[in-house]
């Protein structure tokens, strides 16, 4: 049947009848969507939109990450012939209803309008009775995200994959910066910081607002499992939104960034925990800052479409028909 579907699928992006199912076209070939969805507008019994931020004047580094979006999307082809491995057989793409939403519209000359754009983005996909998975951008498109979804669910539980706390002091909240989102985050009460927690933390910041750190020491010395462990027992029941920046991960598995920095996780790591993580209450999430033009391999882009991908898995795993 895959072979069969090989000689004809093209274009899925497009001519894709179906919300779900795998997919048997060209890697190398067609139009890109995420994990070949179909490009949508219509969120009419769609449980799931994967939309791109392309955004990348917060940075504090090498810009880059507007391409992020594009980037993932392409190496997300290579994950939908077969469900994702080390989920005992579910498969999010056959059992959700998942467009690809397209890219956030915005004026890229008027950064001061972009944050509103994006909350009002990320509110009508909520609106609609879908979930977000936002590809940026970097990691400042976060804070926007996080008012449209605290609007709808109240605090939130905040799991944060990142090298870098975020928690800089800034209570300017208009000031775009992706290093200071969860400090207003906190400030203005979108997450919780008792069910909150940063993995994977290396870089010194003597104020973290109250969220749980798991340095990446620790989680090379204690290990994936018990990192998951440790996370689930902080957010408990609560409502998690999941934003996972690509410098999480060592620059040696992702040198694809604007702020590298040394001694972090492993994609092996980041694998184990996300796929123990089953069982959280996800109802949304990011992946931010793969900036492509830093990694001629692409390892930055196939590692930030993976992590979609089993954020689609937690986003469905709590949802299966019983």
């Amino acid at each position: 049947m895959a072979l069969e579907d090989a000689k004809t699928q093209v274009d899925q992006a497009f001519t894709r009848q179906s919300l779900r199912g795998l997919s048997f076209e060209n890697t190398f070939g067609g139009a890109t969507s995420f994990a070949r969805r179909r490009y949508s507008k219509e969120l009419s019994g769609v449980d799931v939109a994967i939309t791109g931020v392309p955004f990348d004047q917060g940075v504090t580094n090498r810009p880059g990450t507007r391409l992020g979006p594009r980037a993932i999307r392409e190496a997300s082809a290579l994950q939908v012939f077969d469900p994702p491995y080390g989920w005992g057989g579910y498969d999010p793409l056959s059992a959700l209803n998942i467009v690809d939403y397209g890219d956030l519209a915005f004026d890229y000359a008027n950064v001061p309008a972009f944050p509103g754009a994006l909350s009002a983005h990320i509110k009508g996909i909520l609106d609609a009775g879908a979930a977000s998975i936002a590809i940026g951008g970097d990691h400042y498109i976060s804070f926007p995200i996080l008012k449209a979804y605290a609007e709808k669910f109240g605090p939130l539980a905040l799991v944060q994959f990142d090298a870098h706390s975020d928690t800089w002091v800034d209570d300017d909240m208009d000031r775009v910066d992706h290093g200071t989102m969860f400090y207003k985050a906190v400030k203005l009460g979108l997450i919780d910081p008792k069910r909150s927690v940063q993995v994977g933390i290396r870089t010194e910041n003597p104020d973290t607002m109250g969220i749980t750190t798991i340095g990446a020491r620790e989680v090379h010395l204690e290990g994936p499992e018990k990192t998951a462990i440790k996370i689930k027992e902080i957010v408990g029941e609560a409502n998690v939104y999941m934003t996972f920046d690509i410098d999480c991960l060592d620059p040696a598995f992702a040198p694809g960034t604007g702020t590298p920095v040394w001694g972090g996780l492993s994609t092996a790591q980041a694998a184990i925990i996300l796929r123990d993580l089953a069982g959280i209450t996800l109802v949304g999430g990011d992946v931010v800052e793969v900036s492509p033009a830093y990694d001629t391999t692409g390892a930055t882009a196939i590692a930030g479409a993976h992590v979609a991908m089993e954020m689609l898995c937690l986003w469905g795993w709590t949802r299966q028909s019983p």
